[in-house]
C-alpha cells in the first residue's frame, strides 16, 4: 500500500470515528486512539508537551501519545484504522 493510499484510508477513518458514541468506547482506548492521531499526524516532535501538564485530563493525553512514539507514522496509522474499522464492526456502524 502505497503512503497516499494509506493517506486515504486514515483520513476516512477519522471521519468514521466521528460516528461512533464517544461514551461506547472505554476511555483507556479513547486515549489509545488519541496517542495514535498525534503520532500519525504529528510523528516524533520535540514540542511532545502540553501547555499545562498540572490539568490530569492534559498528563494523561501526554502520557497516551509518548506510550506510542516509537511507532512510525505509517504505523500509527495503520494502528489508528484497525481500532476505528473494528469498533464500527462491534458496532454495526
Amino acid at each position: 500500500m502505497t503512503r497516499e493510499e494509506l493517506e486515504i484510508l486514515f483520513d476516512e477513518a477519522f471521519s468514521n470515528a466521528q460516528l461512533i458514541p464517544q461514551d461506547s468506547v472505554p476511555q483507556d482506548l479513547q486515549l489509545v486512539l488519541y496517542g495514535l492521531y498525534k503520532q500519525a499526524t504529528s510523528g516524533n516532535t520535540k514540542s511532545m508537551h502540553f501547555q499545562n501538564t498540572q490539568d490530569i485530563r492534559n498528563a494523561f493525553k501526554l502520557n497516551a501519545w509518548m506510550q506510542v512514539k516509537h511507532l512510525s507514522i505509517e504505523q500509527a496509522m495503520e494502528q489508528y484504522i484497525e481500532i476505528i474499522n473494528n469498533l464500527m464492526k462491534e458496532r454495526n456502524i
